[in-house]
């Protein structure tokens, strides 16, 4: 799936109830969601960081759509390679 289709998605799927929590309350999940993926990145198996990672990028899709932002449309500023430097793999030591 391809992040225009997964934010199309998260939106049809959770957008009334999240509109509902508001930014602030959407943004407070995220952070609790980001410390579970923490704490599976240091004790838990594969299948739960997958799960982990996927509550993650759900969430933060959703503070994307809340605030008005096409993730596919950030993502394109990676599309060659440092944002930065312009290098693929970076040369610049620093990050985006």
């Amino acid at each position: 799936m391809d992040l225009a289709t997964f934010q199309r998605t998260i939106r049809d799927t959770y957008g009334a109830r999240d509109r509902a929590r508001g930014l602030d309350g959407t943004f407070g999940w995220f952070i609790e969601e980001v410390g579970e993926l923490s704490r599976a990145l240091r004790r838990e198996g594969h299948e739960q960081r997958v799960h982990e990672f996927s509550d993650v990028l759900a969430w933060l899709v959703t503070l994307a759509d809340l605030s008005g932002v096409d993730l596919a449309e950030a993502a394109q500023r990676y599309a060659d390679g440092c944002p930065k430097c312009g290098a693929m793999p970076c040369r610049c030591g620093g990050t985006a």
